[in-house]
């Protein structure tokens, strides 16, 4: 089996003195969270790479765009071959990646390009308002059948975190649910992390009694709602709407408690095992498309046969 190099923190990838072997390529994989979807992510790649015999580096840099910059100089003094990078934000993150391209190395961007043209030689992204909508058209239909067409809505989003990410996805669902009904959103908060949505979600439902349904930005805020619903009692009462995919979203969409209603998913194993193999391709003088989308996946309720091979999937 080929030796995996788990750098979890810059000083350990600076301690451990790890020099690339001659013979394989070097890999560095960056991504900005340690949730389910970055997780599975971090795995394609990292499995690309196993199976191409390339050593693979990995950090989580925790949403940090200080941090990633400083990854990114990290690797660059390593003489990485390749860096396969989710990156903070596709405006912040370009400068300390030009360095890297400037020093020979190749950049793949995964779950959201760059806004620089010509640093990232491929990019593998699922639209973030495409996301969003996804979930708001599976809303639209719900509040038009269930609920009379109207609808009180909190939303739960991660702006201070990702700006331009959770913009994108809640944008994309506010406009997706509002067609054909009648939408009053009450309160937009930040609550990406599960602990936290509970305990934000709870107050939105303590302080607005006619709140009937929550749309989540992320897997953390999805999980944290559904969960802060059901700690209210207000299952049946109150509908949750979220984006991610994960073993326990399906779980809540399997359930018949009613909270979870549709999420939308992305292929995060996937995206990361085809930016890793991109960028051994373009090591290789191979070309490759500068842009790939990878399409959304719809998650619901309605659909319970869907979430189970969803959830097959993941094992």
């Amino acid at each position: 089996m080929k030796k995996l190099i788990i750098a979890a923190t810059l000083g350990l990838t600076a301690s451990t003195g790890i020099a690339a072997a001659e013979d394989k390529p070097v890999i560095a994989s960056i991504v900005f969270q340690g949730d389910q979807f970055m997780k599975s992510l971090q795995a394609g790649m990292r499995d690309a790479g196993e199976r191409a015999g390339a050593e693979v580096l990995e950090i989580n840099i925790d949403g940090d765009q200080a941090k990633e910059s400083q990854a990114i100089d990290t690797y660059i003094a390593r003489k990485v071959n390749a860096i396969v990078i989710a990156p903070v934000s596709a405006k912040n993150s370009a400068a300390a990646l030009k360095r890297a391209r400037d020093a020979g190395i190749v950049v793949v961007a995964v779950n959201g390009g760059l806004t620089e043209a010509g640093i990232s030689q491929a990019t593998f992204s699922t639209s973030n308002k495409d996301l969003g909508a996804t979930t708001g058209k599976a809303a639209a239909s719900f509040i038009k059948e269930t609920l009379g067409g109207k609808a009180k809505v909190a939303i739960l989003g991660f702006k201070s975190l990702l700006p331009e990410q959770s913009g994108e996805r809640t944008e994309g669902f506010k406009e997706a649910a509002a067609d054909g009904n009648s939408i009053d959103v009450v309160t937009e908060q930040d609550a990406w992390l599960p602990e936290k949505a509970v305990s934000v979600a709870t107050d939105i439902l303590t302080a607005n009694a006619d709140v009937n349904v929550i749309y989540a930005a992320n897997e953390g805020g999805t999980i944290g709602a559904m969960q802060a619903v059901r700690n209210a009692g207000k299952a049946g009462s109150v509908y949750v709407f979220g984006i991610d995919g994960s073993e326990q979203l399906a779980k809540g969409l399997l359930s018949s408690d009613n909270v979870l209603q549709a999420v939308t998913a992305q292929s995060p194993f996937e995206m990361g095992a085809s930016g890793v193999n991109a960028a051994l391709a373009i090591l290789k003088g191979e070309k490759v498309a500068e842009q790939t989308s990878v399409p959304t996946l719809l998650l619901s309720r309605t659909q319970p046969d869907g979430v189970k091979a969803f959830a097959e999937s993941l094992k």
